[in-house]
């Protein structure tokens, strides 16, 4: 029962901005559009004068958290909703007021099994900041004797997300029934990664584990700080982190003032960002304004690790392919390339799809390489993936939204700033890293382990197969010189392997 009333509170809610209006615009859903109007005409429509991407970011920061968060993942999505609707939903933050500190209080000391005196010697009844899923309190640990961030999952959070979520999928099984569009855009799958990816954020354990991972990556890199996490004052639902002051990424004017490198800050962040994504296969992957931070010493302070991106060797490797060729111009390396990872049809003819990239792309890449932007070279291929029915990948939702958030970041510190000159040397150098005669023995050296435990077997299994086929003798000579040529094969790989290991020393 609960559910139902959930829904139907949720039906009202998008009647009363006016957001049926969206169904009118499509024949098949103007019935619907017109029977929910007419079923709730006593419940006036608000802001009847404001333009509908305004009353839809309106109605998605009523709905609350996870529409706010879900509206946040449409405002990078540049191919499928128009300029107007982009920079609505683009504003919409997840700053929202906090709840009691007297119940952050007894949060905590549930979670923690001990009094806010006996654990801290400084507490701040007050948070210092809020957000849709948790706020923060500063406090200073009674043992550590250091300043530390308390971050607490907000009450009954969890029960409000599941209710939203099932009305996000009915949502999206809706739009891939009725829409055009609605099965190329794969939102059921959307949703889905959309899903993992809220309940990985109620986790702050698994939150603990995602920054103690970044800091080890980072450990030897002066260019960004990841705060420490205290795991012995840490739960499923508080998180006590290292305090570190810094100064908001988006606070220009203060930057300026502490005189803070603004056009090295820009192009550092390029660095972090692509270092993460080819280098580590693991990205930070909430990296808006309001969770980066920059110190005195022009480093950033990375926050809120609640969501991490992680990509498989096979997508760094097409995805290197793909940059590398766009930016050399190689428009029919990035159709084989489409092709040849799955992301385009088997059917798609190379050569069409060649040149709907060139003709999208030439555009672009007519101006200088400091006007270039990598997120209008993503809207463009969504564009064109439209026409070939290529369906979106879910696994790189994150990455797109990513890539947008860490361009603006850096064109907003730095207008002149031209995101080649810092990527293409991390592109190039993970590709002769993965891909040369270095990348080559790399791999091998990787799988030697299994290779000395399979090529001694080859002989008795090679016999057996023998055994079983001893009256075909034409069949035989033939496996005899294939095994012949493997062996031959094997022991030079095993020679080139161990004269390269010889020289390292």
């Amino acid at each position: 029962m609960g559910r139902i009333f959930h829904f139907f509170r949720i039906i009202i809610i998008l009647h009363r901005y006016g957001l049926f209006e969206i169904l009118k615009k499509y024949h098949k859903t103007t019935k619907i559009a017109i029977l929910v109007e007419s079923t709730l005409f006593f419940i006036p429509i608000k802001f009847k004068d404001k333009p509908l991407a305004v009353r839809l970011r309106l109605c998605l920061e009523q709905l609350g958290p996870i529409f706010i968060k879900f509206g946040q993942l449409l405002s990078t999505r540049q191919d499928i909703l128009p300029p107007s609707f982009i920079k609505e939903l683009s504003q919409l933050q997840n700053n929202v007021p906090s709840f009691d500190g007297k119940i952050a209080r007894e949060i905590v000391e549930l979670s923690l099994g001990n009094t806010i005196e006996n654990i801290f010697s400084e507490w701040s009844q007050e948070a210092v900041a809020s957000a849709s899923i948790a706020q923060v309190h500063k406090a200073k640990l009674k043992d550590e004797g250091t300043y530390v961030a308390v971050k607490i999952l907000r009450p009954n959070i969890k029960n409000t997300i599941i209710k939203d979520l099932k009305v996000l999928k009915m949502i999206a099984v809706f739009v891939e029934f009725v829409f055009k569009d609605g099965q190329r855009l794969k939102l059921k799958e959307i949703v889905r990664e959309f899903e993992n990816t809220i309940f990985a954020e109620l986790d702050f354990i698994q939150e603990a584990g995602n920054a103690t991972e970044l800091h080890r990556l980072h450990k030897d890199d002066d260019k960004i700080i990841i705060p420490i996490i205290y795991y012995n004052y840490s739960t499923t639902d508080v998180l006590v982190l290292e305090w570190i002051d810094g100064i908001p990424i988006s606070d220009i004017k203060t930057l300026k003032e502490k005189g803070i490198n603004l056009e090295l800050l820009s192009h550092n962040g390029v660095s972090i960002f692509y270092t993460q994504v080819f280098h580590f296969g693991f990205f930070h992957a909430d990296m808006h304004p309001g969770n980066i931070f920059c110190n005195e010493k022009n480093q950033y302070i990375a926050l809120d690790f609640g969501i991490v991106g992680c990509l498989s060797e096979e997508d760094k490797r097409y995805l290197s392919i793909n940059l590398l060729a766009f930016f050399n111009r190689d428009y029919k390396l990035v159709a084989q390339t489409h092709i040849n990872s799955g992301w385009a049809p088997s059917t798609t003819v190379v050569e069409e799809l060649e040149n709907a990239i060139r003709t999208v792309c030439e555009p672009i890449f007519n101006k200088p390489l400091a006007e270039i932007s990598f997120g209008q070279v993503l809207i463009k291929l969504f564009q064109i993936s439209r026409k070939f029915n290529i369906p979106v990948q879910p696994q790189l939702i994150l990455l797109q939204k990513t890539i947008i958030n860490v361009e603006g970041m850096g064109r907003m510190l730095n207008p002149n700033l031209d995101l080649w000159i810092t990527a293409k040397p991390i592109l190039q150098k993970w590709i002769k890293q993965n891909m040369g005669i270095k990348g080559f023995l790399s791999n091998l050296k990787r799988e030697l382990p299994y290779l000395s435990h399979a090529i001694p077997k080859l002989p008795r299994l090679l016999l057996q197969n023998l055994e079983n086929n001893n009256n075909k003798e034409a069949e035989l000579i033939k496996k005899i010189k294939s095994f012949q040529r493997l062996n031959i094969i094997f022991a030079t790989i095993l020679l080139i392997l161990i004269i390269y290991l010889w020289l390292r020393k």
